[in-house]
């Protein structure tokens, strides 16, 4: 089943396998001796299942490559590199991750932005956005709209007044509390 039919709806592994083959599983898991030949037995399934999926190396490359970069490679130059042409690279991606590897370089880099503000500090949003290779202030705003639901000030205010009421607490150090 192509991954971005998954995207964004639960679904079970049996939607995903097929009845026989989770009942196989789970009758293998039934036997493991215990729990951590259980996870050993998952592990290899899944690994088997993944050596017989087809583009996977260059999925599996090109991510690696959007990674490494944080996203700021263009989807012209993994193609390229990879000696396909830009659609056959997004159909795999689609297929084996749910997303394009356009939309994966834009979480990778809005990612890495958001972890890099400081909120105990004063922000230059035009610096922040710049630095982080938007075209500008007001792509940075649509995209921190996309991915969080906020503006780039509330996002700032709702994050203070997190650490404000919750010193200490274990998410301090995370980019993206809860409202």
């Amino acid at each position: 089943m192509p991954a971005a039919e998954l995207r964004d709806r639960p679904v079970t592994l049996e939607q995903v396998w097929g009845r026989p083959a989770v009942a196989e599983l789970r009758e293998r898991l039934a036997g493991a001796a215990g729990p951590y030949e259980m996870v050993t037995l998952l592990e290899q399934e899944l690994m088997r299942r993944l050596r017989e999926t087809a583009g996977l190396g260059l999925v599996r490359h090109t991510s690696g490559v959007i990674a490494a970069t944080g996203g700021a490679v263009t989807i012209g130059d993994l193609s390229a590199a990879a000696g396909v042409s830009g659609t056959h690279l997004a159909q795999r991606f689609k297929e084996l991750v749910g997303i394009t590897p356009k939309r994966l370089a834009r979480t990778y880099r809005f990612t890495a932005t958001v972890f890099s503000i400081d909120p105990a500090g004063p922000i230059d949003w035009g610096e922040l956005a710049g630095g982080a290779g938007y075209f500008d202030q007001a792509h940075f705003g649509h995209e921190f709209r996309a991915f969080t639901g906020l503006t780039p000030t509330r996002y700032l205010e709702v994050r203070r007044r997190f650490l404000r009421e919750h010193p200490g607490h274990v998410l301090d150090g995370w980019p993206l509390p809860a409202d």
